[in-house]
């Protein structure tokens, strides 16, 4: 049963997934990852991949002020908040899991004036991983795929999919909340069409 739901693109990346496809996109060892609280990535063993790859990896037990973290630490809804404004302020933001945070974080970003947000393809990472892990495709077949298959998934301006008798099918608001972006005439120019 796991097994088919990873194939349907529903499970989170896990951290050698994620170095793979960060490495694929481009990322180097210079680049700053914050792995907010929400990613299901588990122990630090679990992160000697992502690890090894990306030197710089932070949390926000890191980065605020060991005196100021004790204030937040038993509020959940606080700890994510700092991950949220953490998030919003990024280069680049990537979620290895699209829940409700993600979805959030992205929208608020295109209302910032459409941030680089990366939004991983997770059916078709699954596909291209398990080639790649088993020999089938070489790293550079893999990594000019993983680039085509984000060419339309960084966060780009595009309008929602609306459906009114079915509005659990239709486009999460908060992740693309393109009614609120644009004004008139020039709706047209920013707003594409679907990816």
């Amino acid at each position: 049963m796991s097994e088919e739901r990873r194939q349907q693109g529903l499970c989170p990346l896990t951290p050698e997934e994620a170095t793979l496809v960060l490495q694929a996109l481009g990322f180097d060892k210079e680049t700053q990852i914050y792995i907010a609280s929400g990613e299901i990535f588990g122990s630090e063993r679990r992160l000697a991949s992502l690890r090894a790859a990306f030197p710089h990896i932070v949390k926000k037990e890191t980065i605020l002020d060991p005196a100021e973290l004790p204030q937040f630490q038993n509020h959940s809804s606080q700890m994510a908040a700092l991950d949220f404004m953490v998030s919003v302020a990024s280069n680049t933001f990537i979620p290895t899991y699209y829940g409700n945070m993600a979805k959030v974080v992205e929208g608020h970003r295109r209302y910032l004036g459409f941030k680089r947000s990366i939004l991983p393809d997770r059916k078709k990472l699954v596909e291209l991983l398990d080639l790649h892990q088993n020999g089938t495709l070489p790293w550079d077949d893999f990594a000019l795929a993983v680039r085509q298959v984000h060419e339309k998934r960084m966060g780009q301006p595009f309008r929602r999919r609306i459906i009114p008798d079915k509005p659990k099918e239709e486009d999460y608001f908060y992740a693309n909340p393109e009614e609120c972006l644009c004004e008139g005439t020039k709706c047209e120019d920013l707003v594409g069409r679907r990816p």
